[in-house]
């Protein structure tokens, strides 16, 4: 069966409907899902389960005409083409066999109800295929309406695994009724959820991790209340989530919270996603918890894709971009070998930042020269834009930044980057950058064994020898130049 060129997730949550559309890119760098259109309702299923775990009217209700709703976008995909799946509520509902004869009538598709580690793994796939995860292993924590997944494993695999009966709309009806918070609900609240998470806390603080990111609607909502209100730089941190708890108690009630980035729906399911949190960073012992986009629903996608092969996103992303902007691969890998010849040696391979500017610099070097796509005059800063703006998925905007820095960079004058870059070894790579482009500008393989560049106290040396320069006189003169480039910043290039 061909691959199709479009997918459609759904996701049946507890607290919010959610429908993503991808288009799919199969290229010989391998395939990908961007996302084309997206829809996002608040039904909140799991506050109409009543005391004997029924659905009630009212959310049924509410749920099959965002259901019809969803089926009217979807109604010229074939049935192969989209995947729906129900989470925590619908696991735990008795009345969930006959609300889904109703809901697929809705739909016009089959709905699929997944056991809570399977929505771990499908998270574990969206957050994959979404972020940049880094080296080692990685936790991640997803905080949903019903259930909170814990999932940590490294790459595109899952290595462990679980999922706990506490979201945000069920513990904000349980602990926090009509929105009232003060410091005894609070504190009942965050036990319950650290008492759920004793029966998983030593497994997953035995196995470690590296990396540590929340997705879905809790996390992205806490981390744009902190950062917006000026209680933490960047993502959710422990001291943050300290100064948000004394706002909640300072206000009383959620809806008397006035706090940047607050939207009104989720307000009612702010006190229980923040005392979940709360919990998870006490228990598992975090200090800070970086926030992503990417969750389930992409997840179903990639799914739904059956990819049997996985690669980081980065570098299939980069890949499909060569392809996409008609790039010279050839001599984008000359630039990007000598690049990284130039580069390694001065670097520490254990150090996860070094490894990261090394493999940042590659991508820069297989893209400096898309820009060509639009004009050959100023093409650098037509790559820079492309590389600032595009869609790149896997890439953090943060990525994409400094990459575009270094594509911005390769040529031309120096001082447009001052300012902008203040690690030292962002300089080197981008000098590396500049090294190589600049050798490389016949667009011919050449013999570059015999460069090297070295540290000469705060500045550098790049090693070649007499005959190599003799043979070469152009690029000996464009290097010259370039040591003047850079004399004007202020860091020294000798030729030696």
């Amino acid at each position: 069966m061909p691959v199709p060129e479009l997918l459609a997730a759904v996701d049946l949550g507890s607290n919010s409907f959610r429908l993503l559309i991808g288009r799919v890119v199969k290229t010989p760098a391998g395939t990908q899902v961007y996302p084309l259109d997206s829809l996002k309702e608040t039904v909140r299923l799991a506050s109409g389960l009543t005391k004997e775990k029924k659905l009630d009217a009212d959310s049924q209700h509410r749920a099959l005409v965002v259901l019809e709703r969803f089926g009217d976008r979807l109604r010229s995909f074939a049935p192969h083409t989209v995947r729906a799946v129900a989470t925590n509520t619908l696991r735990v509902a008795k009345n969930a066999r006959e609300f889904l004869s109703k809901a697929e009538a809705a739909l016009g598709f089959d709905i699929e109800v997944i056991a809570g580690r399977e929505e771990a793994r499908l998270i574990y796939t969206g957050v994959a295929n979404t972020a940049a995860l880094g080296s080692g292993s990685t936790l991640v924590v997803d905080i949903g309406g019903g259930s909170t997944e814990f999932i940590i494993g490294e790459g595109h695999e899952p290595r462990l695994m679980e999922s706990l009966f506490m979201g945000c709309v069920s513990y904000s009806l349980r602990f926090f009724p009509n929105g009232e918070i003060d410091k005894q609900n609070l504190k009942q609240a965050e036990l319950a959820a650290q008492k759920e998470l004793e029966v998983i806390a030593r497994d997953y603080l035995d196995a470690g991790w590296q990396n540590a990111i929340g997705s879905s609607g809790t996390a992205r909502a806490l981390g744009e209340i902190l950062e917006q209100n000026g209680l933490a730089a960047q993502g959710i941190t422990r001291d943050g989530l300290a100064g948000l708890r004394e706002l909640l108690l300072r206000a009383g009630n959620a809806d008397r919270l006035k706090l940047e980035a607050l939207k009104p729906d989720r307000i009612p399911v702010l006190p229980g996603g923040f005392a979940i949190m709360s919990a998870v960073f006490k228990m598992l012992d975090l200090e800070a918890l970086a926030v992503t986009d990417g969750a389930l629903r992409q997840g179903v996608l990639y799914d739904l894709l059956g990819r049997s092969e996985h690669h980081d996103m980065r570098d299939v992303t980069i890949g499909q971009f060569t392809h996409r902007y008609g790039v010279d691969r050839a001599q984008a890998r000359r630039v990007a070998a000598l690049a990284h010849d130039l580069l390694h040696p001065l670097i520490d391979p254990t150090s996860e930042d070094d490894v990261e500017v090394e493999r940042r610099l590659h991508w820069a070097a297989m893209l400096h020269e898309i820009g060509l796509s639009i004009s050959h005059a100023g093409y650098h800063k037509h790559s820079a834009y492309i590389l600032s703006y595009a869609d790149m998925p896997g890439f953090s905007k943060m990525d994409q930044s400094k990459i575009a820095l270094m594509a911005l960079g390769h040529t031309g004058k120096l001082n447009k980057l001052s300012g902008t870059i203040e690690d030292p070894n962002e300089w080197l790579a981008v000098l590396c950058l500049r090294i190589a482009a600049l050798v490389h500008r016949r667009r011919t393989d050449l013999d570059v064994s015999r460069l090297a560049l070295e540290r000469d106290g705060a500045g550098y040396r790049l090693r070649t020898d007499a005959a190599w320069l003799a043979d070469h006189p152009l690029t000996e003169f464009n290097l010259r130049q370039e040591a003047a480039e850079w004399s004007r910043v202020g860091i020294a290039l000798d030729l030696a």
